[in-house]
């Protein structure tokens, strides 16, 4: 049998669509764990990020330390976290992935916040002041806002970063697409674990297309044009995204 149709085999054998270890299911688990890292993800660094921006203070530090979080291998932080039972063993391996992975997440978002606040205007600042505005409100009303474009830039990096990373996450006991990958490459199975690679791929893809049309419709209007510069890593007058 070719190596296409043993891919034709495995994508059309009925046993891969059903049960706990079929397609959707894992498919579903891999997206359920990448979206619940990404939501922490994004309250703790764009929360961080946020208030580093708004305020000033503090930004060496925490920007390059959130950067310097991207040289921990999240292969290593699973095994770290294997050895540890209170850790590993909670919800069969999804506590110790999210920890892993959520070191991943959070550096591009922290950063892209802090960028994008940094980036507003400060004139636009100055008169949002002048008309009465506490610094709370400037910062939920024209900051917020107006950094839209590079919070998700940096949602997005994150969301596929962690996608392909959490195959790594059957190395801990948690059932995704990973467990296609890992299975073949244990096995010497090459067209399990390529197909287990496809799938990671599709999933990957389609959060991308799903938080770039999520980040036009939070963006605000007047700055839909700007943004479309600001995908293809250019923005006239300004600078790009910090992914």
């Amino acid at each position: 049998m070719s190596f296409v149709s043993a891919i034709w085999h495995f994508f059309t054998a009925g046993a891969h669509w059903r049960g706990s270890q079929g397609i959707p299911q894992l498919f579903a688990q891999q997206a359920e764990l990448s979206a619940a890292v990404v939501a922490a993800a994004l309250v703790l660094g764009g929360g961080v990020g946020a208030v580093l921006g708004h305020s000033g203070r503090g930004a060496l530090i925490g920007v390059n330390a959130a950067n310097a979080a991207r040289a921990v291998p999240t292969l290593a932080l699973l095994t770290l976290f294997a050895v540890w039972p209170a850790v590993s063993l909670r919800w069969n391996g999804f506590l110790a992935s999210s920890l892993a992975l959520l070191i991943l997440a959070i550096p591009p978002i922290l950063t892209n916040t802090y960028v994008g606040m940094r980036e507003v205007d400060p004139e636009v600042r100055e008169a949002a002041r002048a008309m009465g505005l506490t610094g709370r409100q400037v910062l939920t009303r024209i900051e917020a806002p107006l950094a839209v474009p590079f919070v998700m830039a940096g949602v997005r990096t994150a969301a596929v970063e962690v996608v392909a990373t959490s195959t790594l996450a059957a190395y801990v006991s948690y059932s995704d697409l990973g467990t296609y990958v890992l299975s073949g490459l244990n096995t010497n199975d090459t067209v399990e674990a390529f197909c287990g690679a496809v799938l990671v791929a599709v999933l990957a893809g389609a959060v991308a297309l799903g938080l770039g049309a999520l980040q036009r419709v939070l963006t605000p209007v007047p700055l839909r044009r700007s943004t479309r510069g600001l995908l293809v890593g250019s923005r006239p007058g300004g600078r790009r995204p910090a992914v």
